[in-house]
């Protein structure tokens, strides 16, 4: 098949989240595969200052933007080990800036504009380069004008007519929210602003869009899928996404194994593997915990549990939850964390505090370093994840394929990917972790005081446990082939219409 990614942000070019990681990952394991995949995104400064090869093109766009017309151009590099091409789409003014989608706070005043400009750019970048794919992947609210363009204005051209169009919502929660005068930026026919297609209590919605006029929709997870139908997870969406339920699955991401893996990870002390004894545990991953002891001037006891969190410091991520646990157990649980995050300033004020209070029990590092976060996976013992709503996640992933064990709210990705430590699933050697299902903290409490109990006093239990997880297959080749069938499915839907 001919695939064309179209994607806000892509690893390694510009990130700002896990989009970035399947935009960066599933192409190359889609040409493993024997697909054709072309990959396009914006020309942010961030792109053109990552150290990566990219070229100009001859090719030069025009773009209607309201009543306007904006000039561009392409550029073109490859994703790094592949053959996929990728183009990046250059309009100075729109994209040469200091962040991807704004700044201070706040989102940059133009995003409508933007991203419009990008989504037609690759529509004309079809005819252009002469790529004829079969399907159009889009992704999230940045390419939902994608599938409405292809519906609505696209249609009548032969090169365009079975051209099939798949989004994938990676969070619900962020829309592409614009008042109704922004319609015009669109170019799309003021009919389609309705309540089944493009409007959202009188203003427009990309993410809507895109939902609306797809063939098909899906997750970043089965279970996110089916919790976005409800009104708690739906963001107002629900309605749609029960309407439009027979296009909607969900696929769960993968890990990119050739920076997540222990075994080759040039970023931690030492390497190691699951081949280990279950009685005395892993020397490698001992001596990866020592050493971020050391680092954080904690006490180096290797006996002690050393709990890590690594992530946005957000209330999404269940801060509002950990907070209390960790004032009560820096004070009375032989317990030792080390948190590496930013976000809100609130939490970075309570952190700051309790790191100066007990500078023995808490590591802390506000801000991010990719270096420590490989750390902090390899030498933990525990992860900490006990999100509000998670659509897929990969922090849990990385810390079962590093040997450690996550203790999680059983929601979205979490829950597809962390196997509870029950009495059943120890037994059958299936469990993975820890998990619990309401979004409290005494829930939490309990999932973390059950994992030291094991921890302190079953470790050949413990390590089989780690076994369990770090045998698992986290590598994105069963998520391309889940993506494949999908991709063929909506082909064949898109010819029966």
């Amino acid at each position: 098949m001919k695939i064309l990614l179209a994607s806000s942000e892509v690893v390694p070019f510009a990130k700002t989240g896990g989009l970035a990681d399947v935009a960066g990952a599933l192409p190359r394991e889609l040409e493993k595969l024997g697909h054709e995949v072309t990959v396009f995104m914006p020309a942010y400064q961030a792109a053109l200052k990552a150290g990566l090869e990219v070229e100009k093109t001859a090719t030069t766009l025009e773009i209607p933007i309201g009543s306007e017309l904006e000039n561009g151009r392409l550029l073109k590099s490859t994703l790094p080990d592949s053959n996929v091409d990728l183009y990046l789409v250059d309009h100075t003014e729109y994209f040469q800036r200091d962040a991807l989608y704004g700044e201070q706070g706040s989102d940059y005043a133009d995003n409508c504009e933007r991203f419009t400009f990008f989504c037609r750019s690759v529509l004309e970048s079809v005819r252009l380069l002469d790529l004829q794919p079969d399907l159009i992947h889009c992704n999230d609210w940045q390419t939902g004008l994608i599938p409405a363009l292809l519906k609505c204005e696209y249609s009548e051209n032969p090169l365009y007519q079975d051209i099939a169009s798949l989004i994938t919502i990676h969070n619900l929660a962020y829309q592409g929210l614009f008042d109704y005068e922004k319609l015009a930026v669109s170019g799309l026919d003021a009919k389609y602003f309705n309540w089944q297609e493009m409007e959202f209590h009188g203003r427009l919605n990309l993410l809507k869009t895109g939902i609306a006029f797809a063939d098909s929709i899906n997750t970043v997870s089965p279970t996110y899928a089916v919790e976005i139908q409800g009104a708690e997870q739906g963001c107002g969406l629900e309605g749609i996404l029960q309407d439009r339920v027979d296009r909607l699955s969900g696929i769960l991401n993968g890990i990119d194994t050739a920076d997540w893996n222990p075994a080759t990870d040039k970023l931690i002390p030492t390497n190691f593997d699951a081949n280990f004894d279950v009685a005395s545990g892993s020397p490698g991953k001992a001596k990866c915990k020592h050493e971020l002891q050391v680092q954080n001037k904690l006490a180096v006891d290797p006996n002690v549990p050393l709990i890590g969190i690594v992530g946005r410091l957000a209330e999404q991520k269940g801060w509002s939850l950990i907070l209390p646990i960790l004032r009560q157990w820096l004070k009375s649980v032989d317990a030792q964390w080390v948190i590496l995050g930013t976000g809100d300033p609130d939490y970075h004020h309570v952190l700051t505090t309790l790191h100066r209070l007990h500078p023995n029990k808490l590591g802390l590092t506000l801000g991010f370093s990719n270096e420590l976060a490989h750390q902090i996976e390899a030498g933990a013992d525990m992860f900490v994840m006990p999100s509000r709503y998670e659509p897929c996640g990969l922090n849990q992933m990385y810390s079962m394929a590093y040997g450690t064990v996550p203790v999680v709210r059983r929601t979205g990705g979490l829950a597809d990917t962390v196997i509870n430590a029950t009495q059943e699933n120890l037994e059958n050697n299936t469990a993975t972790g820890f998990s619990f299902e309401e979004f409290t903290s005494a829930g939490l409490e309990a999932a973390l005081s059950k994992s030291l109990r094991m921890y302190n006093e079953d470790r050949k239990g413990w390590n089989q446990l780690v076994i369990n997880g770090m045998t698992k297959d986290w590598s994105w080749t069963t998520s391309a082939r889940k993506y494949e069938e999908l991709y063929k499915k909506t082909v064949v839907s898109k010819s029966l219409k």
